[in-house]
Formats: C-alpha cells, structure tokens, sequence
C-alpha cells in the first residue's frame, strides 16, 4: 500500500450537540460519523483549494459559512477546518 491510500489517524473531539447533529446528517446520507467528517472536509478543502465560490451548508452558495445566518452547532466544523 502507498503511502497515498493510507490515512492519517487523528484524536478530535467535538461537543455532544456537534456530534449528534453530525450524527443525523451521516444517517441521512447512508454514512458514518467518521465518512462524513471526512467527506464534509474533503469538500471543504477542495472549494478553498480550487475556489467553487460555493459554502458549505448552502445549495445555492449564497450565505454563511454555517448556512444560516445565526449559525449552527456545524459551525466549527468549517470554520475549525482552518485553524487545525
């Protein structure tokens, strides 16, 4: 195996509302918790990377990073991404 299809195995903690609400958004998508931390900063990645000009959390882009105006318990999610 190279070292490209390894993955990198990291401790993170989040609060229990975070996880919940991660949680129900990964059922809802037939995934688990840890596939849709990863797809969720894979995306999150790559709109930065390659600047889509589309956030996180909208359909149409337009909005917050949270997708709603006063935030969410996902908001560390994107905006935690940065600062790791």
């Amino acid at each position: 195996m190279s070292d490209k299809d390894q993955k990198k195995q990291i401790p993170l903690r989040l609060s229990k509302a975070l996880w919940n609400d991660l949680a129900s958004w990964a059922d809802s998508e037939f995934r688990s918790v840890n596939g849709q931390i990863e797809y969720l900063l894979t995306e999150c990645v790559k709109r930065r990377k390659y600047g889509t000009g589309t956030e996180v959390g909208t359909e149409s882009g337009a909005g917050t990073e949270s997708g709603a105006a006063g935030g969410d318990a996902t908001d560390g999610v994107v905006a935690g991404t940065t600062r790791m």
